[in-house]
């Protein structure tokens, strides 16, 4: 684990980038759009849960395929899932979807929404019963959050269930529900608190954490080092490590100018 301090420059530049970058305009081309297009809990949840299923590669392909996808829902993603009219209107097939994707990939995470709404009125209460259940077998107060989400959609090729994987989406989307008083992210799961949260790594991330010495320059797309990079950020910002990747993503486009 990196226990390096981070020099008082380069906190004072982080948190620069991070007041710069963490405004509503933010969302104009983010996947972290589709937070605002809805009132409900349960439709906010369910639609934010298939964008980050897509949510790599190049950004105008995969907001177009989810577009796809939520054009279908009447402008209600959760009973279009809990209703499984996405049985008929989502055609079936090994033939691709997005990417490594395909049809039947994703009718396998509607597959799983489809039960997790059955049992809860939202993605939320399922896994908050699902986190809470996972603590008390496990004698811990808190946990992390990923794997219990990852659980919840087994089966699914689409979600990453891989122990060493950085679970980037997934991260991402629990950025998108946990954190508060954010004019980007939701703040649903009250219930969750952001400095337990991982930060989303991928590989622009991890670039921009090797070259401000955050992470050592031999680290890997990992779950290793997605806690260590936390964990580093966490000297920024003890009770909320996850504002860094606004700062982290607002470095890769600001360069190396300060």
């Amino acid at each position: 684990m990196n226990n390096t301090e981070i020099p008082i420059e380069t906190i004072s530049y982080l948190r620069r980038l991070a007041d710069k970058y963490e405004i509503s305009c933010f969302c104009d081309d983010d996947p972290s759009c589709i937070l605002s297009k809805y009132k409900s809990a349960a439709d906010t949840e369910t639609a934010a849960f298939i964008m980050s299923v897509l949510s790599f590669g190049r950004r105008d392909l995969f907001m177009k395929k989810a577009a796809g996808i939520f054009s279908l829902t009447n402008c209600h993603p959760a009973q279009w899932i809990r209703s499984c009219a996405w049985e008929k209107q989502f055609p079936q097939g090994n033939r691709k979807f997005y990417r490594f994707y395909s049809y039947d990939d994703m009718r396998s995470v509607f597959a799983s929404l489809q039960k997790i709404l059955s049992e809860e009125k939202t993605v939320g209460a399922f896994i908050r019963r699902r986190y809470e259940t996972a603590c008390a077998e496990t004698g811990c107060s808190h946990i992390e959050l990923a794997p219990v989400v990852s659980g919840a959609f087994s089966g699914c090729r689409a979600v990453s269930h891989t122990a060493q994987s950085a679970n980037k989406r997934v991260n991402m989307f629990l950025r998108w529900m946990v954190r508060t008083n954010s004019p980007v992210d939701s703040g649903l799961w009250t219930w969750y608190s952001p400095a337990d949260l991982i930060i989303p790594l991928d590989t622009h991330v991890l670039r921009q954490a090797v070259k401000l010495g955050l992470i050592s320059a031999k680290s890997a797309g990992t779950a290793k080092t997605a806690r260590e990079l936390t964990n580093a950020l966490k000297q920024i910002w003890p009770a909320d490590p996850c504002r860094g990747d606004f700062a982290l993503f607002g470095l890769g486009i600001d360069g190396n100018g300060k």
